[in-house]
Formats: C-alpha cells, structure tokens, sequence
C-alpha cells in the first residue's frame, strides 16, 4: 500500500475515534463533521492505490468514490450521499442553532453507525490489501 493511502486510514481511524468522543461529549454536529472526514479520506486512500497518485483535494465523497471506481451497496450509497450533502452545512452553517436542532444525539449516533458501516465497506477493497 502506498504511504499516502496508509496515512488516510490512519487518520480515518483517528477520525472515527474523534467522532466517537464527540458523541460522548453531545457535540453532535462534530460527530457528523468527523463522519464526513473519515470517509473521505478512506476514499481517497482507495483513489490514491487506483491513480498512483496524491488523491484531489476535494470533499465531495461522490466524486471521490466515482474516481475510486469503488461500488457500495445502495444503503451504504444513499448514506454517502446524505453525509456529502451534510458537509457544507457542518463547515459553514447559516444557522448554528438550527444546525444543533439538525443533529441531535439519535441522529449523531446513526451517523456514527453508518459511516462505520460504509467505511468497512469501502476498507474490503482489494486495492486496499496492505
């Protein structure tokens, strides 16, 4: 595996363990935030092993998945895109308060669960063998 891509597992990781502490802590719209991080960058560890190269600097998951050429199952897609959508909004919220309404601590935690799930997803990549 290349240097890169095992960086971005690494930190993927580190990321989900953020996520997790900041559910524990209720700073709910950080767990969503750190979701969205974490499966980027999974992503682009499986874009950097197809391309050979550094990964675009970009957090659109769609786009990264497509250049990934990676396949989820439909759950785990529909997920991905919510999450995608999700990432503006968690950056560069209009409304901080409605944002808190938007997340909270049952929506935090599903997000937690399914972006575990498509990260599983996406680490069974054979391009991903280190």
């Amino acid at each position: 595996m290349r240097k890169d891509s095992l960086n971005f597992i690494e930190s993927a990781a580190y990321d989900l363990q953020t996520a997790d502490a900041m559910l524990k802590s209720g700073r709910y719209v950080y767990v969503v935030f750190m979701c969205h991080l974490a499966i980027e960058k999974t992503l682009k560890a499986v874009v950097a092993e197809v391309t050979g190269t550094a990964p675009p600097r970009t957090h659109n998951l769609i786009y990264l998945l497509k250049s990934a050429g990676a396949e989820l199952p439909a759950d785990c897609f529909d997920f991905l895109a919510k999450i995608n959508n999700a990432s503006v909004v968690t950056r560069y919220p209009d409304d901080f308060k409605k944002l808190v309404e938007v997340y909270p601590k049952d929506v935090a935690d599903d997000y937690l669960r399914q972006t575990r799930t498509v990260i599983e997803c996406l680490r069974q990549d054979k391009r991903l063998a280190e």
